[in-house]
């Protein structure tokens, strides 16, 4: 403890304040097995040359998708982000921006806001969206949590074929309170009876579009169903390029709209940060969680901007709140709104269309080998394969030939089936020579076995 400025004695008051008996008492939730017994195996101290030279030593055991073909995705994928994205997120009136409380000295970041949030609600086809979520998984949990607020039910039905760690995001934030959530089992042949599964009691579906799988549908009959029954339709979007060319899921009849917006303007940064999607009808706008900024006009009739419908009960009364993420992705916010105004409606649609004819191209080659099947009847850029073999064994030979070939089900969805299945992502930064070197790559570790 030799970095804490407190006294034993001061230590003891805070704990008796708090009521434990120890800072161990303070950590009982986290169970034995997660937790680090002693010190980490690292050198007590090196100078920064050294700690340079031993983090490049590390670095260089990795293969970069910088430098192989790469067909990664379950979530996060690889496109292209103009350099202009970059310079303009690094500018100092952007990067080192605080939080907007002030609105008179905060126009430029309220505007940015207030245009990242148009744009989210005219690609996902809703109403109103906020000013954007930690992640995409956070996002859906919070959209559970809203949809049982707006019908005051307590019930959650999740599709088995939504990501994983959306799944597991929302039962972990859920446990704690009065709701529940019932996750389904993976449909592999896409037959989900999610429509019989709504009563009474149900708050809200969940349902991915496209699906963990890379499987495209049409919600418009779900979506019926719920609202019938009295329940709303909250739909997943992880690859946020998909709605340049796919029915929007407000057209669809989607109550809420949640996703990843990674795709657009954020690179794969190993794992993060990224930027959550958040969108919904005009009726709900009050039960959405997070930050809204709203237009107005200021004492001369001049535009400006403010947060609205952002209560005080959100950063102070934390058990009255409506959620208590009282902050947003806000770099990440203002690198997809950058990305996507360089882009345009037309730039938009255009590389969803990339995008897909990649896709297809590659499944079609990919499909032809001996002893791979596409399971896909129906995907945008993401796809996936059954192999003769297992799919995490492929997957570290073909990276020992330095080819990402795409992510084992298994490594996300643990169980048995799902061992030999292969997820690929094909982007617009995939070349043909890429997919060419996938597939020899791919037949040469098969006929090996």
């Amino acid at each position: 403890m030799r970095y804490m400025p407190h006294t034993e004695q001061q230590r003891q008051e805070m704990l008796q304040k708090v009521g434990v008996s120890s800072v161990d008492d303070l950590f009982v939730d986290i169970p034995e097995s997660a937790r680090v017994q002693g010190l980490l195996d690292l050198p007590n101290h090196m100078t920064e040359m050294e700690v340079d030279a031993r983090m490049s030593a590390f670095g260089r055991k990795n293969l970069s998708p910088q430098n192989a073909p790469m067909f990664l995705g379950g979530g996060a994928y690889r496109h292209h982000v103009p350099t202009v994205v970059d310079h303009l997120i690094q500018r100092s009136e952007f990067l080192t921006a605080y939080t907007p409380y002030q609105p008179e000295i905060s126009q430029g970041t309220l505007q940015a806001l207030f245009e990242f949030q148009t744009q989210v609600a005219m690609i996902t086809g809703m109403d109103v969206a906020n000013a954007s979520m930690y992640d995409g998984a956070t996002a859906c949990a919070e959209a559970v949590l809203m949809a049982c607020r707006a019908t005051r039910r307590k019930k959650a039905i999740l599709s088995g074929n939504l990501h994983p760690h959306y799944r597991e995001v929302t039962e972990t934030t859920v446990q704690f309170t009065e709701f529940s959530a019932e996750s389904l089992e993976p449909a592999l042949d896409n037959v989900e009876n999610l429509a019989g599964k709504i009563d009474k009691d149900i708050a809200c579906v969940v349902v991915q579009n496209p699906d963990f799988f890379g499987r495209l549908q049409d919600l418009s009959d779900l979506a019926d169903a719920c609202h019938e029954a009295g329940a709303l339709l909250v739909v997943v979007v992880t690859e946020a390029v998909s709605l340049g060319a796919v029915k929007s899921p407000g057209a669809m009849g989607a109550d809420i709209v949640v996703g990843e917006g990674q795709s657009i303007g954020v690179p794969l940064s190993f794992g993060g940060p990224y930027v959550g999607l958040f969108a919904t009808k005009q009726k709900y706008v009050r039960q959405m969680p997070g930050r809204l900024c709203g237009e107005t006009v200021d004492q001369e009739g001049k535009r400006g901007f403010v947060l609205t419908l952002s209560t005080r009960e959100q950063h102070i009364r934390r058990e009255k709140a409506t959620s208590n993420i009282c902050t947003n992705a806000g770099l990440c916010s203002l690198a997809f709104s950058i990305h996507m105004s360089l882009l345009g409606e037309v730039g938009f649609t255009k590389l969803a269309r990339i995008n897909h004819g990649n896709a297809v191209a590659a499944a079609e080659k990919l499909d032809a080998i001996d002893g791979v099947d596409l399971l896909n009847d129906s995907f945008f850029n993401e796809f996936t394969l059954r192999l003769p073999m297992n799919a995490e064994e492929v997957v570290s030979k073909l990276a020992q030939k330095n080819i990402l070939a795409g992510v084992p089900v298994a490594r996300l969805m643990p169980g048995e089936g799902y061992d030999n299945l292969l997820l690929v992502a094909v982007t617009e930064t995939v070349s043909d020579s890429d997919v060419e070197e996938l597939c020899a790559g791919l037949k040469e570790v098969l006929n090996a076995e």
